[in-house]
C-alpha cells in the first residue's frame, strides 16, 4: 500500500513539473521529440482548446503556442486562435494554418503583429521554392517580400513537419505599407472565394477578391471596380499610357519573378497581390505562393522552357505594348546575375534543412511518390530534390537568354 501510495505521490510531483502551472494556463506546452529529435531549426508548438481539430478555413480555434529552442522553451505560452488557410493545399494531409495572436508578437525578431502564416510546402519535396522566391524578391529590392524562417510544428504533441514561418500579407507600415483610408487597396486575382470575402468582376473577367479595406462599402468597391474596368479597357484595346496606369518598373520586376519561375498561379491564377491607391499607379504584389512552380506542375512536371506567364491575364497585353516589352528585356539583360546567384545558392540554402529534411520524410513518406495527388515528382533522396531544383533553375536561365 505504502509502495503504491508513494507511486501515485511521485506521479503527481512529475506531472506538477511537466506543466508548472494550471493547465488553463500552463509555464511550457509539453514536447516529446524522441522520435522526431531537434534538426538545428526552431520548434513552434502549438495545442487547441481539449484539441479541437482544424477543419476548414473559417473556424478560429482558441490555442496556446509556444517556441522551443534545443533545449527548451525559448517564449512565454502565448494566446491565439488558429484556422486552416490555403485552397487546394487546405485538402492535404500536411495542410497550411493561419495565425492570429490575441496581442501583436514579434516572432525572430520580425516586426510585431498578430497575424502569421504557418505554409506547409507539401507539394514542393525540396521544401525551398517559396523560400528563395522571397528573397528573390527581396534581391530584386521589391517594395515589400514576406520574411519568413523555417521551424518544425508540432500541433496537439503531433509532429506535423518541416514549416515556413511567413509574414501573412496584409495592409500594415511594416508589411504593405499603403496610407489606411478608403481610398488604399490591397486586392488578390483568384479563382475561388469564400462566403465572407468581398469580390467583383472585372471587364476582362477577371475575380479580384479585396484585402483591403476590410469591410468597405458599396461606394469604396466601385472606386476600385471603376477604376480596374477603365483600365483593362484601355489595357485590351491598346489606348494607353503605360505610366498613367502602372508603375512600370515594378510591374517588369513582379513579371520576371513569375516568369523565371513559371509559376502555375503566377499566370493571373490566383494568389496575385496588387495595390493601388487614389491618384497613383497599380502595383504588384506582395509575392506569394510559389509551392507549385520551378518545374512543378498541377499534373505533370513542367518544362524550363518556353514563355508562361506573358501570354496570361493583364501580362498578355501588356507584353504587346513597345514601351514595355522593351523594359522587359532590359530589365533581364540588368539582372540576370541576381537570377544566376539565386541558382547558385539553392544548394547552401538546402543546409538549412539537412537534418530536418530526415524528420519531414520519416513523417511524410512522399519523395518516391508521383501518382497519387498532388505529387508530380519522384527523387531518390532529399538531396536529388535539390540538384532537380538547381537543374531547373540553371536551364530556364539559359532558355531565356536564347529567347530574349
Amino acid at each position: 500500500m505504502l509502495r503504491i501510495l508513494a507511486y501515485i505521490i511521485i506521479c503527481l510531483l512529475l506531472w506538477s513539473c511537466v506543466w508548472n502551472g494550471t493547465e488553463s494556463n500552463p509555464d511550457f506546452l509539453p514536447l516529446d521529440d524522441s522520435e522526431y529529435p531537434y534538426a538545428e531549426l526552431p520548434r513552434i508548438v502549438v495545442e487547441t482548446d481539449d484539441f479541437s481539430q482544424i477543419r476548414d478555413r473559417e473556424t478560429k480555434i482558441p490555442a496556446k503556442f509556444q517556441i522551443y529552442g534545443k533545449s527548451g522553451p525559448e517564449s512565454n505560452v502565448l494566446d491565439l486562435t488558429v484556422k486552416g488557410r490555403g485552397h487546394s493545399s487546405f485538402t492535404m494531409a500536411k495542410y497550411s494554418i493561419k495565425l492570429k495572436f490575441n496581442e501583436a508578437q514579434s516572432l525572430f525578431g520580425r516586426p510585431a503583429d498578430k497575424e502569421w502564416d504557418l505554409v506547409s510546402n507539401q507539394r514542393d519535396k525540396s521544401m525551398l521554392r517559396n523560400y528563395i522566391t522571397y528573397q528573390l524578391a527581396r534581391i530584386l529590392q521589391d517594395e515589400y517580400s514576406p520574411q519568413c524562417r523555417f521551424v518544425e510544428f508540432y500541433l496537439n504533441r503531433n509532429y506535423m513537419g518541416v514549416y515556413l514561418l511567413v509574414e501573412h500579407v496584409k495592409v500594415a507600415p511594416h508589411r504593405a505599407n499603403l496610407v489606411k483610408s478608403d481610398s488604399s487597396f490591397l486586392f488578390e486575382k483568384t479563382r475561388e472565394t469564400d462566403d465572407d470575402d468581398i469580390v467583383f468582376e472585372s471587364s476582362l473577367n477577371c475575380i479580384f477578391n479585396i484585402k483591403y479595406p476590410k469591410a468597405p462599402n458599396q461606394e469604396t468597391i466601385n472606386r476600385l471596380k471603376t477604376h480596374v474596368n477603365k483600365f483593362e479597357n484601355k489595357l485590351s484595346n491598346d489606348s494607353i499610357t503605360l505610366s498613367d496606369w502602372i508603375d512600370i518598373d515594378d510591374f517588369v520586376r513582379y513579371y520576371w519573378i513569375q516568369e523565371f519561375s513559371k509559376n502555375i498561379d503566377g499566370a493571373f491564377g490566383r494568389s496575385i497581390f496588387i495595390t493601388w491607391q487614389f491618384n497613383e499607379p497599380f502595383k504588384m504584389g506582395p509575392v506569394w505562393d510559389f509551392d507549385v512552380a520551378y518545374g512543378i506542375g498541377n499534373t505533370r512536371m513542367m518544362s524550363p522552357n518556353d514563355w508562361y506567364v506573358r501570354y496570361q491575364g493583364w501580362y498578355q497585353y501588356l507584353i504587346k505594348n513597345k514601351i514595355f516589352k522593351e523594359r522587359v528585356n532590359q530589365y533581364w539583360k540588368d539582372n540576370k546575375e541576381l537570377f544566376v546567384d539565386l541558382a547558385d545558392s539553392i544548394a547552401s540554402a538546402s543546409n538549412l534543412l539537412k537534418r530536418a529534411s530526415k524528420n519531414e520524410f520519416k513523417r511524410w513518406p512522399v519523395l518516391e511518390n508521383d501518382e497519387i495527388w498532388p505529387f508530380v515528382d519522384s527523387y531518390s533522396s532529399y538531396e536529388a530534390t535539390i540538384d532537380s531544383l538547381k537543374f531547373w533553375t540553371t536551364r530556364r536561365i539559359q532558355w531565356i537568354d536564347e529567347h530574349l
